[in-house]
């Protein structure tokens, strides 16, 4: 298959480099707002919006030193986004004209093996096209106007883009595109400083993200393609999910908004817990989101060689399990690794209980099966009755999901009598009773409970019962709307009894004729 060029967006900071990047990626996927400095690590995803493969590559500004403390590991990112890049965009700020920043990276890029070519920002209208002259002195290939926030010239920049890169059947050679395996997706979440970040690095052996002991260094949702053992996969590394009353900027906001998209749309949480300090709070009501968007997960205790080093490994082993199944009651399916980033130690067993994960996705039970294990543990233990009335299952089935999924976790569709007699607790035990024959391991199982008559339930004897009474209803009805003969005898002799009182009397002597 061949390389997916890469298109490099640099620049100084706060010059709208990831209204740019949002803008050719056809969804907001980078952070944006007005204080210098959002941006950090390089972001990457493909041009949706281009009609060419074309991979984009967000970095932090560089060329101003920033207060953040951050501005070294954010150049060494932009650094390494160049060397890579097929070619660059150098972003600048028409608001803001030339600036002495932007000529020292214009004669930077210049010593830049790729290709550059300049996007004048901020000319949201024909009266500021002018400027764009004021930027043609760096002598680079092609200048163009744009407006990330209206998306005026975004149509000339994608069709230089659409002609400069090759076509896929061009790339491929025989006309056909090759077909790619679905990458599985992972989202690694956590609250602040558990080593999320140190975790991605050390898999794969490469400091792709920056690590610092600073709480919310992450900020944007980076993902990060990757193969390993010939199979796709695709690292979410997040920013850290803190408390909602410690949150206290407004980027921190869009940075948890962003982490629990990344969640959403995940195939697989990994939910990373600091070994060393334990489980709080924070860590529960993680675990409780992603309960309840129905994502699989596995929980990675990261700094297990801090977690009483002096103690023998099992022994360590089985008492920090003892304690994450606890601490995490409500999801017992979850699978349990332990691991250190900083040593790079036992990162194998993750993608080995990932991989476990996949396969029990893969082996769901037929509706038979499915059915025959409900009844036979309602039959163990009955529900029990309310204001009267007691619940009867009709049948059940497997759900399956709209679009494709890597890792589908399983949602039983079941349709009962009474839908508000089938109780949580009664969910959970015929949870318990089918992970016993399909334990589903890292996958939560959700019931959707539907409510439908039993002379409503489809099948060849519902529908003969349906049509002897539809025919028996046609019969009554006719019966009531007829109109009724009349006998006509009734009518004949009340004629006569009238014409006899009506008829004058006879005389003596005569007789009545």
């Amino acid at each position: 298959m061949p390389r997916i060029p890469v298109l490099a967006i640099i620049g100084r900071p706060n010059v709208g480099k990831s209204s740019v990047f949002n803008r050719l990626a056809g969804r907001r996927l980078s952070i944006v707002h007005d204080m210098p400095g959002v941006t950090r690590d390089r972001l990457a995803a493909p041009a949706e919006s281009v009609k060419v493969p074309l991979t984009l590559m967000d970095t932090g500004g560089i060329g101003e030193a920033l207060d953040d403390g951050f501005a070294a590991q954010v150049e060494i990112e932009a650094d390494i986004a160049m060397e890579e890049a097929d070619l660059i965009l150098f972003v600048v700020d028409a608001k803001s004209g030339l600036t002495a920043v932007d000529e020292f990276l214009a004669e930077r890029l210049r010593k830049k093996k790729a290709p550059v070519i300049v996007g004048v920002n901020k000319i949201d209208g024909a009266e500021h096209e002018s400027i764009a002259a004021d930027f043609a002195k760096f002598g680079f290939q092609q200048t163009f106007t744009l407006s990330a926030t209206t998306g005026r010239g975004f149509g000339s920049l994608r069709d230089f883009l659409a002609d400069r890169f090759p076509k896929p059947e061009e790339a491929g050679g025989d006309g056909e595109a090759a077909v790619a395996a679905e990458p599985l997706k992972i989202a690694i979440i956590g609250r602040p400083n558990v080593g999320k970040s140190s975790l991605v690095n050390a898999v794969l052996n490469d400091q792709r993200t920056i690590v610092s002991g600073i709480a919310g260094t992450t900020r944007d949702s980076i993902d990060i393609p990757f193969v390993k053992d010939g199979r796709p996969y695709v690292l979410i590394d997040t920013a850290g999910l803190r408390r909602r009353t410690k949150v206290d900027s407004l980027v921190e906001v869009f940075s948890v908004q962003r982490a629990k998209d990344s969640v959403r749309r995940a195939d697989v949480c990994a939910l990373v817990i600091d070994a060393g300090e334990g489980v709080t709070m924070q860590e529960r009501k993680i675990a409780q989101f992603m309960l309840e968007v129905h994502k699989p997960c596995v929980l990675i205790a990261n700094k297990f060689d801090l977690y009483h080093p002096e103690a023998k490994f099992r022994d360590r082993l089985e008492e920090l399990e003892e304690t994450l199944r606890r601490e995490f009651f409500f999801m017992p399916y979850a699978p349990m690794v332990a691991v250190s980033a900083k040593d790079r130690q036992y990162l194998g067993k993750i993608f080995s209980t990932i991989d476990t994960i996949r396969v029990a996705s893969e082996t769901m039970p037929g509706t038979g099966v499915l059915n025959r294990l409900i009844h036979d543990a309602i039959e163990r233990t009955l529900p029990p009755a309310i204001r009267g009335k007691r619940l009867k299952l009709l049948y059940s089935t497997l759900q399956r999901p709209e679009k494709p999924q890597v890792v589908t976790a399983p949602t039983i569709v079941t349709f009962v009598n009474y839908a508000d007699l089938m109780s949580e607790s009664y969910q959970r035990y015929l949870e318990a009773q089918i992970r016993e024959e399909f334990p589903f391991e890292g996958l939560p199982l959700r019931f959707e409970v539907r409510e439908r008559r039993r002379e409503e339930k489809p099948g060849p004897a519902g529908r003969r019962a349906s049509k002897k009474a539809s025919e028996r209803g046609k019969k009554e009805q006719a019966r009531k709307t007829a109109r009724p003969v009349k006998d006509p005898r009734p009518a004949a002799a009340r004629a006569a009894r009238s014409a006899r009182k009506t008829a004058p009397p006879a005389r003596r002597g005569q007789a009545r004729s």
